[in-house]
């Protein structure tokens, strides 16, 4: 098969992030230039010593000066060689950081909406393997690539000052390496590419796997989900194995044809040392410096393949950096706030990513510190109204005014601080539970606490092992689901936001835990804007206005006495809950 070579943009942007490496490539080439000169001098100064003892019959007091010279050369050596892992793997860390902060805040500009339509294990395996990558293309790829161009040079330039013969043999077979280097890496470019895509899907599948372990187990498919893995797994060890049969050819082919070169370079110099042609300093200087002259060169191809792998991984950090986000042309330089104003949406049409519609033509009024229920059948777009409401998506057409202000006009991180969103399951990190009530503001113990109180949550909070203090599990582990609603509600009551989202807040809950979490939620009635999707009868009845949708649009609004009186689906749906006992 042939090799298809990566789009010009791939290596393009590989090189503009370059730069977000600052002056450490520079630091780490200017080392590596240094060291090649400690190198020549060594070469030189070993085979003066030599030469001395060989041929000129000097005692060992004569050479302590050269021998001493020649331990300080390998110190400084040293040192540099260090200095360059350092330098380089410095500016590889920057680029990863760079790179990694323009991913998460993109990955933030586009919202939930666009997260949930993507396979989580597949996000994150980009944001953190496939970020990792790019480590060997400019730790050491780059570096090696200028320094087999430097090191070499001054090489070949004190050789030829010796002998311009074994200079011609060394200018005319260097350029061999990089040929079939970049011959030979040619064909691991595809494979490279379709390994990082069966990584990026195997993570996304044992992800799903993982998240959904106990439905596994309930229905008796483990096992089967298990051989599922193996056999991905499988299919990426002969993807690997495939890249590494082409590198290890790559470093066999350098490596032949710089052993070749130098043993040239050798038996030419033998012959006109034995006829007497050339000194033996001279012959014995380019026979040291042979293998160093091609050493950079053999570096470059082995680390080739970090350029491929680089290449590889690339496409897909672009495939999130370059999803198109609706950023509004311009945004209100100061916009006073929510506070006593009315929210309107007008005549928004909203699709989804898919095509089909979820909104038409809906239209809804949302007075200020009143609360609304959204009612409705599953898919009539009740979601699509609060992830409109959240700033999480745009809609296609209409518009949706704060006031008189358009909500496109104001940015996402403004209007999120005038919103607290309680979803239906709420996150809870493994911080304290003190943390995950204050969740990264500014607010002393004692607020967070009035806060917990309010939630009716402060009860079960102090009876944990050290009350606030106490560290909570991954995804708030040791607590029960509705524990978790209620700490999520304290962020509300802390938060004390004018407009207050709650996506079916009380969903899945025993009837004591929702009857304390609507109380508390009866305490904010009043004082803030409410927007609810509600399932539950008694929730729906103490809202101040009720909006029945069907089919993407308002088909009834007003209280519930009136909606029963007017409008026959919202009897029927009633009815249905009674029977239910909802």
């Amino acid at each position: 098969m042939t090799a298809v070579a990566p789009p010009p943009e791939h290596s393009q942007r590989l090189k503009v992030w370059a730069s977000y490496a600052g002056v450490w490539p520079k630091l780490a080439v200017g080392f590596g230039v240094l060291a090649g000169i400690l190198l020549i001098a060594q070469a030189w100064w070993l085979a003066s010593i030599l030469n001395a003892v060989l041929f000129e019959h000097a005692k060992l007091a004569d050479l302590l000066t050269g021998f001493a010279g020649l331990l300080l050369i390998f110190f400084l050596r040293a040192a540099f060689t260090w200095a360059i892992d350092q330098a380089a793997f410095q500016g590889a860390l920057q680029v990863k950081l760079q790179v990694r902060e323009l991913l998460y805040s993109k990955v933030q500009s586009l919202g939930p909406a666009w997260l949930s339509e993507e396979r989580s294990g597949a996000v994150m395996s980009t944001l953190s393997d496939g970020v990792e990558q790019l480590e060997a293309y400019y730790a050491r790829y780059l570096p090696a690539m200028q320094l087999s161009v430097y090191i070499p040079l001054l090489i070949l330039l004190v050789v030829f000052s010796q002998d311009r013969i074994s200079g011609l043999v060394l200018m005319l077979t260097a350029p061999l390496i990089p040929l079939f280097m970049m011959l030979i890496g040619k064909g691991t470019e595809q494979r490279n590419q379709r390994q990082w895509q069966q990584l990026s899907r195997m993570s996304a599948h044992f992800l799903d796997v993982i998240q959904g372990l106990s439905t596994l187990k309930l229905f008796n498919a483990s096992r089967r989900e298990a051989q599922a893995i193996g056999e991905v797994s499988e299919q990426y060890r002969q993807s690997t194995m495939s890249v590494l049969r082409v590198a290890f050819l790559s470093s066999f082919t350098l490596e032949f044809f710089a052993s070749v070169s130098i043993a040239v370079v050798a038996v030419l110099i033998g012959f006109r040392l034995y006829w007497g042609e050339m000194t033996f300093f001279a012959g014995f200087l380019v026979l040291l410096l042979a293998p160093e002259f091609y050493l950079p060169l053999r570096q470059l191809g082995a680390q080739y393949h970090a350029r491929m792998q680089a290449l590889g991984v690339v496409a897909s950090l672009l495939d999130i950096l370059e999803v198109p986000a609706t950023t509004p042309a311009q945004t209100v330089a100061a916009w006073a706030g929510l506070h006593e104003q009315t929210i309107q949406l007008r005549h928004i049409d909203f699709y989804y990513p898919d095509g089909r519609l979820a909104l038409r033509d809906f239209s809804l009024k949302i007075a200020a510190k009143q609360s609304l229920a959204l009612v409705g059948a599953s898919g009539a777009g009740k979601s699509t109204v609060l992830q409109l409401l959240l700033k999480f998506t745009e809609p296609q057409a209409g518009e949706i005014l704060v006031g008189a202000t358009p909500l496109q006009q104001i940015a996402r991180q403004v209007w999120h601080k005038q919103i607290a969103w309680l979803p239906q399951r709420a996150q809870v990190f493994a911080l304290s539970v003190a943390d995950n009530i204050r969740l990264g503001s500014p607010a002393s113990l004692e607020a967070i606490k009035q806060a917990a109180k309010a939630a009716q949550a402060q009860a079960f909070i102090e009876q944990l092992p050290h009350a606030y203090d106490t560290l909570l599990g991954e995804a708030g582990q040791g607590l029960s689901g509705g524990q978790r609603q209620r700490i999520a509600l304290a962020r509300v009551f802390l938060k004390a936001a004018p407009l207050i989202i709650l996506d079916e807040a009380t969903a899945h809950l025993d009837r004591e835990t929702e009857t304390l979490i609507q109380e508390a939620i009866q305490q904010l009635k009043g004082q803030h804007t409410i927007v609810m999707i509600a399932h539950r009868l008694a929730t729906i009845q103490s809202a101040d206005c009720i909006a029945f949708m069907q089919e993407g649009q308002v088909l009834a609004y007003g209280t519930h006495a009136e909606l029963l009186q007017s409008c026959v689906p919202y009897q029927t749906m009633v009815k249905a809950y009674q029977e239910q006992g909802l």
